[in-house]
């Protein structure tokens, strides 16, 4: 409406571990696993559940009234999409940005996938430590442990102690009894041993946590891995194999009581993270994936924010952002899944040879053997992390690409900056040398009445469609433009919803009441030098107060505050137009003044149709219907 060409492009991402879990749930139902069907026919499941989920998701939007250019509707597993992912797994594993090997990743048991950080939800959880002695060989002496995870003890491969320890200085070098496994574990002096902490003994599971994986790696320690894939104990966990991890540590705790060795039991209150999907507890696992080296892609990303090339609304979010860059680790990016981007790497069946291509190559080009693709999808956040510039044709160099590309802003919530938007931002400059996008509007989450966050298990949830249904979706928009600020959570009240439909019909009404007391053959044949002469106080007060709003809202739009925008609108059209100047003019436009009278009808025409321009962002069906049948606009 300004006169600048604006693109906003919608689409959706494949979500492969929500999806995958949906669509295997569904087929549990008649007893089939995806195994049964095998990977060809479930994908084929999979593209028929997108058709009918997908759709539903744009036609929300679209009865929501998002502008956006329908005809370039993207979808992360399209052909164009799949084709940027490609290139970029290529090139970044030829520049060596992307390695396989062995690390501790977080591993949903009942997904059966390795999940990314953004998928792994933590919640404060009553515990208990429970403090358990490890005898040292050939002597009546003991180091204490205490652990939180008694059932990873199966799989201890040491006990560390801070090497200025002096309680524990004698012992360095010798070696423990592993109680229940009856194997000796060496001790250790490290420093990430925390003196203060506990009984300043940690013991070394090098296979299911990341820390000691990182002890285990500086002390060269074996790293057995005791637990399958589906969170039991496996064959390396003795008489405990085959049991479940709790239930496996139920009985380990039972069997150290009995043998003497459990000291205490203490409580303990600690973050544990939960599958988002499944809300199972996620399972630290030593495990061979691909991973993304960080530290090269994360300096570009960083300057450009630092040098506001890229600059958060509200600015505080950056914090956010540099917090999470500044520390970053290696990005697992392999899923144990099939719906998704098939990783495109080729494993020799008679050598140990890796070929990373986009066709598979015919034979192995060592030793001539047969070729097999990885099984693994990619994570659904690479594919996400191109969509600024793989939507707009990349890696092709399209006219699109070269019109719109950077694009402007972005506009998300802050529960994905490290996700989403800060893999946009270094998969940006690492592939287009260019930032992605000038201005990150990071909004707050919408919340129930009480301030609780929406979830199915609560049943909170409210169906926009409901909303939509009720009160229409220009009350539904409005609502939840008012009140708002950038970054802050808002809740969901259905009184406030009922009060923005009561300002639609106020519009309506008044909107109705113009019209109905036109002469629009009079207002578009009118002399506009005449119509100026005879304005009136009233006349040019409402067109001052406009004015003033007009440039009040730019302006609040150009600052992202559009909560604020909304409420000046929402004061100027309620108070000062409906309540003050429409009532104002009724004489006139009932009197016999005939100058008068055309002058308050061209005033309420103009102020009207502006004030239509202005709320359309915000309240585009309602404003649309009334512009339309407005003297002077035949166009949308």
């Amino acid at each position: 409406m300004q006169g600048y060409s604006a693109l906003w492009l919608p689409g959706t991402d494949h979500a492969s571990i929500a999806t995958e879990a949906k669509i295997v749930e569904a087929l549990a139902k008649d007893g089939i696993s995806k195994y049964d069907l095998g990977r060809e026919k479930f994908l084929e499941k999979a593209w028929e559940w997108k058709d009918i989920y997908g759709s539903r998701i744009l036609n929300q939007l679209k009865k929501l009234g998002s502008s956006c250019d329908w005809s370039r509707e993207r979808f992360t597993l399209d052909e164009g999409c799949s084709k940027a992912v490609e290139d970029v797994f290529i090139k970044y594993y030829e520049k060596g940005l992307i390695y396989r090997g062995e690390r501790i990743i977080n591993w949903c048991p009942t997904c059966k996938t390795s999940i990314s950080d953004i998928e792994t939800v933590y919640e404060n959880k009553q515990g208990n430590f429970w403090h358990i002695k490890y005898p040292v060989k050939d002597s009546n002496e003991f180091i204490e442990i205490a652990t939180t995870r008694p059932e990873t003890m199966l799989g201890d491969t040491a006990v560390a102690v801070n090497p200025k320890d002096d309680r524990y200085k004698h012992l360095v070098g010798k070696t423990l009894i592993l109680p229940l496994m009856n194997k000796e574990i060496p001790i250790v002096a490290d420093d990430y041993v925390d003196l203060e902490f506990g009984t300043g003994a940690v013991k070394i599971t090098p296979a299911h946590d990341p820390n000691d994986f990182e002890v285990g790696m500086r002390h060269n320690l074996p790293m057995p891995r005791v637990m399958n894939d589906d969170g039991t104990i496996n064959e390396l966990g003795g008489k405990y194999q085959g049991m479940d991890r709790f239930e496996a540590r139920k009985a380990i705790v039972q069997d150290l009581e009995e043998q003497g060795l459990l000291v205490k039991i203490k409580d303990h209150e600690h973050n544990v993270g939960h599958c988002q999907r499944c809300t199972t507890v996620i399972e630290p696992i030593l495990s061979k994936q691909w991973f993304v080296k960080m530290k090269p892609l994360a300096e570009p990303a960083l300057k450009v924010v630092r040098d506001e090339e890229i600059k958060f609304v509200p600015e505080r979010f950056s914090k956010i952002y540099f917090n999470w860059m500044e520390n970053i680790q290696d990005w697992c990016i392999s899923r144990q899944l099939w719906w998704g981007h098939r990783i495109p790497a080729y494993y020799c069946t008679h050598c140990d040879a890796v070929i990373v291509a986009k066709e598979k190559p015919g034979k192995c080009s060592r030793c001539g053997g047969e070729l097999k693709q990885d099984e693994d999808t990619l994570d659904t956040w690479f594919s996400s992390a191109l969509w600024p510039f793989s939507t707009l044709g990349w890696p092709d160099n399209t006219a699109d690409l070269k019109y719109f590309y950077p694009t402007s802003v972005l506009v998300t919530g802050y529960d994905i900056i490290f996700f989403w938007v800060a893999r946009m931002i270094f998969s940006a400059m690492e592939n287009m040398k260019e930032i992605p996008f000038k201005h990150v509007f990071i909004h707050g989450i919408v919340r129930d009445s009480e301030g609780r966050k929406m979830s199915k298990s609560l049943g909170n949830g409210i169906d926009p469609l409901e909303v939509i249904d009720k009160y229409g979706a220009d009350a539904l928009r409005f609502n939840l433009i008012t009140g708002n600020s950038p970054g802050n959570d808002m809740r969901f009240i259905w009184d406030k919803v009922e009060s923005c439909s009561n300002f639609a019909n106020k519009i309506w009404n008044a909107s109705r009441f113009v019209m109905m007391n036109l002469d629009v053959d009079a207002v578009e044949k009118a002399d506009r030098n005449v119509y100026e002469q005879n304005l009136t106080t009233a006349d040019k007060w409402i067109l001052s107060r406009y004015n003033t709003v007009v440039k009040e809202v730019t302006d609040n739009l150009e600052k992202f505050e559009v909560g604020m925008a909304a409420q000046k609108l929402y004061d100027f059209i309620w108070s000062e137009f409906c309540d003050w100047y429409i009532e104002l003019v009724k004489p006139r436009l009932y009197g016999d003044d005939a100058a008068s009278k055309l002058a308050a009808q061209i005033t309420l025409v103009d102020v009207l149709t502006g004030t239509m321009k202005l709320l359309h962002p915000m309240m585009p069906f309602i404003t649309e219907e009334i512009y339309q049948h407005l003297p002077g606009t035949d166009k949308s």
